[in-house]
């Protein structure tokens, strides 16, 4: 048997990790509108916190395999803690101005990122160190992170209504430094955690060149381009749900932060269920026709409920179903990817990966904000909804999700494996997408 200590530590720090993020991503634009009023501004601060996540996931693969998987998730966390945490100490002060609050929450992005992709692509290598399979450990980072998320959304409700935001802000910043002590202590011994020895030197041609391989890489498999492109859209729609339309419905039509507390923990809930099943029972059905399926219903029905209704219950059950079929999509993906990428190209096509699937997620936010100025609630729930739907349309329309179940490297039973055959390469990370697929993909 393995050495399970690097694998459990990971998935213990990413599980805090997640579950702070959870924090923020419920009391960052409850903050904004109780200090500002304005939905417009809590577009603008979801503009500045997710650009830089795309910024730097399309420069930051080689820096991660230069400075060490283990370091990066270490000095990500550090980062994200001062950054969190300067926010309430400021307003605490009485200091804190719109632009700090923006830039903050920048920083914050733009080291999250990395910190994130250093543990993601380190669970193929981990796996094996621990003697375990790959897809039991790909569906068991996927099914604690959305557990994580579920019990931070729902701490964060509660806390929201007893402490206020800037306490919970604090909290998210003592999440990220114990996820920084977990790594530092227990991802030990593990040589794919450490920094690689630079094929080339160091110079801006050389770094050039591994960031080109990352994206040449995606551009040249059909069926990661399609899975980018779909998730794209969904994280788009997700951030402008979470960031702006969620909050503004339940401030309008249910309880506030409680509610808000309470829906996405029910979608976390749904999300780990979903998970769990398809890492249990999952490899006996075709993969395409369970995405196809889940993917439609993981998230357009939830805007269409709360644009038609203005209760809790409706929307509740909504998020929850939701949250089952989104909890099928990431370890699916993350098995395709981990399959189509080889370990010396995991961080560079995984940085490729995020960047793409999270490019709308800045506009996404911005957009909900100035189409609840423009349109009202209702209107920008229909609009973003209707976005969703259609990119959820994408496996039934486009020829590359065909190849969704097939195993690059296998071959047909008949056929004898020649002597020189390549070995198929180590797995790397898939698409996530919020409410369903993280990295790329959709969904919280």
């Amino acid at each position: 048997m393995g050495n399970r200590t690097p694998l459990a530590a990971t998935l213990a720090a990413n599980s805090i990790s997640t579950a702070g993020t959870s924090l923020t991503l419920i009391g960052v634009p409850w903050f904004v509108l109780e200090t500002t009023g304005s939905a417009g501004r809590a577009g603008v601060v979801a503009f500045c916190a997710t650009l830089p996540i795309v910024v730097a996931a399309l420069v930051g693969g080689p820096v991660i395999d230069r400075f060490g998987r283990r370091r990066t998730a270490i000095a990500s966390d550090a980062v994200c803690a001062a950054a969190i945490a300067a926010v309430p100490l400021l307003h605490f002060a009485g200091v804190l101005d719109f632009w700090m609050l923006c830039a903050l929450m920048a920083l914050n992005g733009f080291a999250h990122t990395p910190g994130n992709t250093a543990r993601y692509v380190l669970i193929p290598d981990l796996a094996e160190h621990a003697g375990t399979t790959l897809p039991r450990a790909a569906s068991l980072f996927d099914a604690v992170s959305r557990g994580a998320r579920m019990v931070g959304a729902a701490l964060a409700g509660v806390l929201i209504a007893f402490v206020g935001a800037e306490t919970v802000l604090l909290l998210d910043a003592a999440t990220f430094g114990l996820s920084a002590l977990l790594i530092a202590a227990g991802v030990r011994g593990v040589r794919a955690a450490e920094p690689r020895k630079a094929e080339a030197p160091v110079s801006l041609r050389a770094y050039g060149t591994e960031l080109r391989e990352g994206y040449v890489h995606v551009l040249g498999n059909r069926l990661l381009l399609a899975v980018v492109v779909m998730v794209m859209f969904m994280n788009g729609t997700d951030q402008g749900w979470y960031a702006v339309l969620l909050p503004v419905h339940a401030e309008g039509e249910l309880s506030g932060a409680p509610a808000i507390g309470l829906l996405t923990a029910l979608f976390g809930a749904g999300g780990l269920t979903g998970a769990l099943l398809y890492g249990a029972v999952g490899h006996r059905f075709s993969r395409r026709a369970v995405f196809t399926v889940c993917v439609i219903l993981c998230g357009a029905p939830r805007f269409l409920v709360a644009a038609v209704t203005g209760t809790t219950l409706p929307l509740a059950v909504t998020m929850l179903l939701g949250g089952i079929a989104g909890g099928v999509l990431n370890p699916i993906l993350t098995t395709v990817v981990y399959e189509r990428v080889p370990d010396r190209l995991r961080s560079r096509v995984s940085g490729a990966l995020t960047a793409g699937s999270e490019f709308a997620m800045p506009v996404g936010g911005l957009a909900a904000g100035l189409l609840v100025e423009a349109a009202g609630a209702t209107g920008a729930l229909l609009a973003m909804g209707g976005v969703y739907f259609l990119a959820t349309l994408s496996p039934l329309v486009f020829p590359s999700w065909r190849t969704l179940d097939d195993v690059p490297g296998a071959e047909p039973a008949q056929k004898p494996v020649p002597q020189t055959e390549v070995p198929t390469p180590a797995p790397a990370p898939a698409p996530v997408s919020s409410s369903g697929p993280s990295r790329p993909t959709p969904g919280p």
